[in-house]
């Protein structure tokens, strides 16, 4: 059987994992991930490197937990990814995250975006259609979970084409 034609293009979402509340005077900005989340962001770093879903760049939201979860990717992977950190994705909607992931024409085929919920759900809903994104996340993106989606065409003006999902790692559960 003929291997499946490479993607024009590949867009990976990953949410930050588990994050603590925050402290008393701190700022939501600057929550860190709890134990779980550390602990979470290395396993699922770990499974997309074992599986060679390696990212070309990364573009991340500046928040700390973010930070944290992206940097797990780079131990797993290499300390040469080349991780963005992003203002604009800490409190952005779906308009500023499609527009980020538009914008990126001289790209290389792969981009990963770390941020938060509920965007990266909607980005995902957005690019596989309602019907497929509730069969793979039936109940919601959870934190620290990766979504692989393919293109035949690259997203361009803020809009996103309709994909097929690659790969779901998720921490806790389902795994594809």
């Amino acid at each position: 059987m003929p291997a499946a034609p490479a993607p024009v293009f590949r867009l990976y979402l990953l949410r930050h994992a588990k994050a603590a509340w925050a402290l008393p005077g701190q700022t939501d900005f600057d929550r860190t991930l709890d134990d779980a989340g550390f602990a979470d962001a290395e396993i699922v770093a770990g499974m997309a490197a074992d599986r060679g879903l390696v990212p070309d760049i990364v573009l991340c939201s500046s928040a700390v937990r973010c930070r944290q979860t992206a940097d797990a990717f780079r131990r797993a992977m290499t300390q040469d990814l080349d991780i963005r950190y992003i203002d604009a994705l800490y409190a952005g909607g779906a308009n500023i995250y499609r527009e980020i992931i538009g914008s990126q024409d001289d790209a290389p085929p792969s981009l990963m975006v770390v941020g938060h919920n509920p965007v990266i759900e909607e980005i995902l809903r957005e690019a596989l259609g309602e019907e497929t994104a509730a069969e793979a996340i039936p109940a919601g993106y959870p934190p620290g979970a990766l979504a692989v989606v393919d293109f035949d065409t690259r997203p361009s003006d803020g809009a996103l084409p309709l994909g097929r999902l690659a790969a779901w790692i998720d921490p806790d559960r389902h795994n594809r």
